[in-house]
């Protein structure tokens, strides 16, 4: 059985508006659904809660900063989006468990333990955990870059085979994804540079980018877990990425 880490950004979990794509939502927990009939087993990293959050409220009672708002978006929208992934893999007899979990988690010692059994222990039981920062009370220098980061300490925590992160792009490219002169690069060999590539600017959802997948992708393949970054908004990108990844457009850091 492989195992897999599923990270989810908010653009691909997002429509134009800002809103919660629920149908995209549910063909990638279809898809995630048919990884796990095919053996393997899934971690999924998702973010999407201060989106779900931030569309609950038309307005706020008085101004917030930018700490108040992460944490009463992330609030409301946590509930709110857990609550869709449970009715969506109930669909398929599949149990979820919900971990929210900090940056200091990952510092040696009890917490790191403590959270690595409960995942074991999920794992074992054929429960899918679904992962995200607890930003309710992760402000500041507590916080986790982004979520790319996040999955990829989750990736070699639990002893992941592959670190799948999605977004709203095929990959790395050789220029702008827009110019139709720009090649997306298929592979990426261990100790390639690649930086020259790697476009600086911010998704407009989430707290990541290229710039953060490409950081996270570099470090985990030299922990010798073999990372593809591809588009969530690809129709059956998962799927396609183990039945015909020659065809599928991605971007693969080769372990070896």
């Amino acid at each position: 059985m492989k195992r897999i880490v599923v990270k989810i950004g908010s653009n691909a979990l997002t429509r134009p508006d800002g809103r919660l794509d629920v149908t995209r939502m549910s063909a990638l927990v279809d898809q995630i659904a048919w990884l796990r009939q095919h053996d393997c087993e899934v971690i999924l990293v998702s973010s999407g809660a201060v989106a779900c959050g931030r569309r609950e409220l038309d307005n706020v009672d008085h101004e917030l900063d930018s700490v108040e708002q992460r944490q009463l978006f992330s609030a409301l929208g946590q509930a709110k989006l857990i609550g869709l992934y449970y009715d969506l893999f109930r669909e398929y007899h599949i149990h979820v468990g919900q971990v929210l979990t900090m940056k200091e988690n990952f510092e040696p010692g009890e917490q790191y333990r403590n959270q690595r059994a409960c995942m074991r222990v999920m794992l074992e039981n054929d429960v899918l955990p679904i992962v995200n920062e607890n930003d309710t009370v992760s402000v500041t220098e507590l916080m986790f870059t982004d979520n790319d980061e996040l999955s990829g300490l989750i990736a070699q925590m639990m002893e992941a085979d592959t670190l799948v992160l999605l977004s709203n792009i095929d990959g790395i490219y050789t220029g702008n994804p827009n110019d139709p002169q720009s090649q997306l690069i298929k592979e990426v060999a261990p100790n390639t540079d690649l930086t020259e590539y790697i476009q600086t600017e911010k998704s407009s959802a989430g707290r990541g980018g290229m710039q953060s997948k490409y950081a996270t992708a570099t470090k985990i393949q030299q922990a010798g877990i073999r990372v593809v970054i591809a588009n969530g908004k690809r129709e059956n990108v998962l799927v396609d990425l183990m039945k015909q990844p020659e065809t599928t457009p991605h971007t693969l850091f080769k372990c070896s």
